[in-house]
């Protein structure tokens, strides 16, 4: 079902480009309400439970990340050749198939169906990985479709709209999670988040409008001017390695977060999750604040918008080291949380700006995976460090981290990636 769609060039929004972003909106919104839930509210309860040791609840993120940042890139282009609403409604539905098979292995690990922490730790991370490797599509093809739809200076608010999307989703997710776990058990939150996941990709591919035809001969489509070796250019390179560095941390921050609330709080299993689920949507709703609020009004430059992110991002590391009540922990996550929400569309739009129209598809999907690369090594530096060397070391490396990305942000990007007035004003 191909509509035409009005010039995407066009500063005036119409309303079929509108009810389009929404689509794409609440699509991310289920992938982050999804994420978050098994982070705050499942994972590492569940993995307790079956007496895991801590760092296997990370390592089931890390398999996935690499999953999802080696298919990413793959996807950024596949969107450019098969349209982009095929792509982002198969990404929803791998999203859904691999909460299903969780769902599936987590409930035959607990009944005892699946036994020895080996064959339960490999089945959990297989199930996981249907995400990396399918779901991965759902962003990067999202991306590119309002870059397709959107002129330079309408960019940066428009892509940190939909990502806002994500970030919405983490507000609901962590409180939903704890209600559905309280009333019915660890792995409802699984099985609401497929029957969801599912229902959107079927709407998204029905009604999603797209100007962009997918191609009908694949052979006939000819890779544009740049693509080749664009991850390695001078003006994509340093977003990339900036978005790398934040995906460290904010995997260090947020993995590590949920046992520094259950061993300070004394919390173990199911209770847990009526700890960390408040926890991380305060720390959503910080990112909404930045994205929805800040950013609009603030109008700052990418370059600014990375550096200033670093700000709050040290502040939350540097409390989650001395706090000792839920409070302290709970304002952590609010700080976390809105330099997050500056940061990420700082980069996010600063790439793409940097590149021409046609390679949108391309660089969505290195930003993309570039996002999740960081979680490859989280549990490394992070959970593994927490529970065998030091409880504090990891937030050291992520503040020392955040302040040699300020500089890095501040001195080697210049105006990389900053809208250029000729060009707006002929756009």
């Amino acid at each position: 079902m191909d509509t035409k769609l009005p010039n995407p060039n066009s500063s005036t929004p119409s309303p079929d480009r509108r009810s389009a972003f929404f689509m794409l909106f609440f699509g991310l919104m289920v992938i982050g309400a999804g994420n978050t839930m098994l982070i705050a509210a499942v994972i590492p309860p569940l993995t307790r439970e079956l007496e895991l040791p801590d760092w296997m609840a990370g390592a089931i993120f890390s398999f996935s990340a690499l999953c999802w940042s080696l298919s990413s890139p793959v996807w950024g282009k596949q969107s450019n050749r098969m349209g982009r609403r095929r792509v982002v409604s198969l990404g929803l539905a791998g999203f859904g198939a691999s909460m299903f098979l969780l769902l599936c292995f987590a409930h035959a690990s607990l009944s005892g169906w699946i036994t020895g922490m080996l064959a339960i730790f490999i089945s959990l991370a297989l199930s996981r990985s249907v995400f990396g490797l399918v779901g991965s599509a759902t962003n990067p093809a999202a991306q590119a479709y309002v870059a397709d739809r959107t002129t330079p200076g309408e960019r940066q608010s428009e892509i940190a709209f939909i990502t806002s999307g994500f970030s919405t989703g983490t507000v609901v997710g962590p409180a939903f999670a704890a209600a559905l776990v309280g009333a019915f058990g660890l792995l409802t939150p699984l099985m609401v988040t497929c029957i969801i996941a599912f229902s959107l990709s079927f709407l998204i591919w029905r009604y999603l409008p797209e100007h962009r035809p997918p191609l009908a001969d694949a052979e006939a489509f000819i890779e544009p001017d740049g693509a080749r070796g664009l991850w390695h250019s001078r003006k994509v390179l340093p977003f990339l390695i900036y978005a790398v560095c934040l995906s460290l941390v904010t995997g260090i921050l947020t993995q590590v977060f949920v046992f520094t609330v259950m061993d300070k709080m004394g919390v173990e299993g199911r209770q847990a999750a009526q700890f960390t689920g408040p926890a991380f949507t305060v720390g959503a709703m910080a990112i909404l604040l930045s994205q929805l609020v800040l950013i609009p009004r603030l109008k700052m430059k990418n370059r600014h918008l990375m550096v200033f992110g670093c700000i709050p991002l040290i502040c939350g590391a540097l409390l989650l080291i001395v706090a000792q009540d839920f409070a302290s922990l709970v304002f952590a996550q609010f700080m976390i949380g809105l330099g997050q929400g500056l940061a990420r569309p700082g980069f996010s739009s600063g790439a793409s700006l940097a590149v021409s129209p046609a390679l949108q598809g391309n660089v969505a999907g290195l930003v993309i995976s570039a996002n999740g690369m960081g979680f490859i090594v989280t549990p490394l530096f992070g959970l593994f460090l927490y529970e065998f060397v030091s409880p504090q070391l990891p937030f050291i490396i992520c503040t020392t981290l955040l302040i040699a990305m300020a500089l890095f942000a501040h001195f080697i990007l210049g105006d990389y990636g900053e809208v250029d007035d000729t060009e707006e004003m002929s756009g």
